[in-house]
């Protein structure tokens, strides 16, 4: 939480959130490049995590996956938290096939694999989600092929359901699991009524249905516009009758351009 509030909430041009505090919903340690940017912008950004990281305990099915790398065909890798928690173990053990081909659903997992030294990386060019990486010719003609899945425990099967359905063989290699930090939301309620609390930004499906599961039936959460990374992301806020808007970019300048845009638009 904050430890200081300003109440001028007159944006100028240096500083366009002025006075707006910003909560700010990635794990703790994925939080600080926004957490920055919205400051300078002027913003006080409100750390508070709807995921944590962390690795599992136990690798013994990973492990036995890796071991057998050398049987498939593609390694598709689902975030930068699945580069981060599944390569490093995996390099402990062997290298990576030559033959082996990467995938990932963005930019920025694309550019988490390039620091492993991996370059070649098939890498949607717009809308960054497994429909738009399913919807790229290279995962068309899959059949006989066999897939393997780098992510964390549980989430979304679209991507491997519609890849055995072209014919794939897919396993999943999880590698880290996420836990909801927080037991209740009272201190965002809080800074709400005491207008220090402004937007939130929300950028993952599992973060959004923890942050609704928290907070879904409080009158601030229906109050303030949520900040999110993908239409996807939107829709599911819209149905739980919650105002959200999806960046107009990608990354954190994408989330931080939308953040200005709103408040912008409130001004006028």
């Amino acid at each position: 939480m904050p430890t200081a509030y300003s109440q001028n909430l007159n944006s100028t041009p240096d500083h366009p959130l002025a006075g707006c505090g910003i909560v700010i919903t990635r794990p703790q340690e994925q939080a600080g490049t926004l957490a920055s940017l919205v400051r300078q912008a002027g913003g006080i950004p409100i750390s508070f995590p709807l995921l944590e990281i962390s690795p599992l305990d136990d690798y013994s099915v990973f492990d036995r996956i890796v071991d057998h790398l050398d049987d498939f065909d593609w390694a598709i890798f689902i975030s930068s938290n699945a580069v981060q928690y599944g390569l490093p173990r995996v390099l402990s053990r062997r290298s990576l096939p030559p033959t082996l081909q990467c995938a990932a659903l963005g930019p920025m997992t694309a550019a988490a694999l390039k620091e492993f030294g991996i370059h070649r990386v098939l890498t949607p060019a717009d809308r960054f989600d497994s429909e738009s990486l399913l919807n790229l010719p290279e995962l068309q003609a899959v059949a006989g092929q066999r897939c393997v899945i780098f992510r964390g425990t549980g989430g979304r099967d679209l991507l491997a359901q519609t890849l055995r359905a072209r014919g794939a063989t897919v396993e999943f290699a999880e590698c880290y699991q996420r836990i909801l930090p927080h037991r209740d939301a009272h201190g965002l309620e809080s800074l709400w009524h005491s207008g220090e609390l402004h937007a939130v930004v929300v950028t993952s499906s599992e973060a959004l249905r923890n942050l609704l599961a928290l907070a879904g039936a409080a009158a601030w959460l229906r109050a303030v516009p949520l900040i999110v990374n993908h239409p996807r992301i939107a829709e599911i806020a819209a149905a739980h009758g919650l105002h959200a808007i999806a960046a107009s970019g990608p990354g954190d300048t994408g989330l931080l351009q939308t953040l200005i845009d709103w408040r912008t638009s409130r001004n006028q």
